[in-house]
């Protein structure tokens, strides 16, 4: 699964690659620095695995990740082929959710495509393109369910009537992720599709230092502009991170970190935002070899969660040990935790719980 950071040229995308990957993105003061996208493998900040390795004493740690893509800079046009922009838009579409990065700091010394800070502008520019494309999309799926719908065929039209629905929105500006279907239309004519703007979104302010903890007006104008969205609104004072990161002593980064009035870098806060907007959740194993994270999709069951193991434990699943991660640290193992009666033994129907600690019994 992977999460695309999106933006103007200068807003501080490939310098938040920077602090969220060992991957150094080159980061310049102009734009289309980034001409490939950069793919950065991150590491999923999971205080639960901390102390499951305080209790369990393994030999190593695994925690889960997360894929981050550093897309280069959108411009208007882009839905056209300005800038460098079908590729750009082809790198978006293989993500599966949206970090849109919108500069909310004045800064003389760094040009602004358009010249000056508006971050509402900023949105509604890449907002558009990005449209424009989906507009393109559902136009040509249009051309041939219309001839499909004039033979009389009822799923024909039901599908011609659910598009136009999807494109008159766009042309009013409504992006897809904001319309409303039933789930049985939903995954049969629209999540086919792969419209770009149904992708989950994030919306990630970047600010200067002083508005690290507190936000500011551009932050303000952003959480109105998009409260209709369903869509999470981030801090982060991006450049203020990066200079974090290139502390290499623990105990002063987290001395720079109180300075300015946090308890952790807001890159980590980032990566578990983008882990949940994935729709993605963790469940553990604990023994003295290794205890390790895994990634599952919310809503996953036993034998799929057996599955992300290795296919063999889907396929001859027979059932989940389970310990709430909760009843792990309460008793501190997994003896004492079988002796308190806390373990419970589920079956191929089993609903995987965010910080299960689970072992999985099956037979190939």
């Amino acid at each position: 699964m992977k999460a695309g950071i999106v933006g103007l040229p200068n807003v501080g995308k490939s310098t938040l690659f920077n602090c969220l990957s060992n991957a150094k993105a080159q980061s310049a003061n102009f734009p289309f620095c980034t001409i490939e996208p950069n793919i950065g493998v991150v590491n999923v900040p999971d205080p639960r695995l901390q102390k499951l390795e305080e209790l369990v004493k393994p030999e190593r740690v695994l925690p889960a990740t997360v894929e981050i893509v550093d897309i280069a800079g959108l411009v208007k046009g882009a839905s056209k082929g300005e800038g460098l922009g079908n590729q750009f838009l082809a790198n978006i579409r293989e993500t599966d959710a949206i970090l849109h990065v919108l500069r909310c700091f004045d800064n003389e010394n760094i040009v602004h495509v358009d010249g000056s800070v508006d971050p509402i502008r900023d949105k509604e520019t890449i907002d558009m393109e990005l449209q424009l494309k989906d507009l393109e999309t559902v136009e040509k799926k249009l051309d041939k369910v219309k001839r499909a719908a004039k033979t009389g065929n009822k799923e024909a039209q039901k599908e011609e009537a659910i598009l136009l629905k999807i494109k008159e929105n766009l042309e009013a500006g409504i992006s897809v992720r904001a319309l409303e279907f039933t789930e049985e239309d939903y995954e049969e004519f629209v999540k086919p599709s792969q419209f770009i703007t149904d992708k989950p979104v994030m919306y990630v302010c970047n600010v200067d230092e002083g508005a690290a903890t507190t936000g500011n007006a551009y932050v303000e104008k952003v959480k109105e502009a998009v409260k209709d969205e369903n869509a999470e609104v981030l801090v982060l004072a991006v450049g203020t991170e990066a200079d974090i990161n290139e502390l290499d002593d623990y105990e002063e980064r987290q001395m720079f970190l109180a300075d300015i009035g946090l308890d952790e870098p807001g890159s980590a806060k980032l990566i578990r935002s983008a882990y949940k907007l994935l729709n993605q959740q963790t469940y553990f194993t604990a023994g003295v070899k290794e205890v390790r994270a895994w990634t599952v999709n919310i809503g996953a069951t036993g034998p799929q969660a057996a599955g992300v193991i290795h296919t063999d434990f889907e396929k001859g699943f027979i059932r989940a040990e389970v310990i709430a991660y909760n009843d792990y640290v309460e008793y501190g193992s997994e003896a004492k935790v079988k002796e308190a009666g806390k373990m419970r033994v589920e079956g191929k129907n089993y609903i995987v719980k965010d910080g299960d600690v689970m072992h999985f019994l099956f037979n190939v």
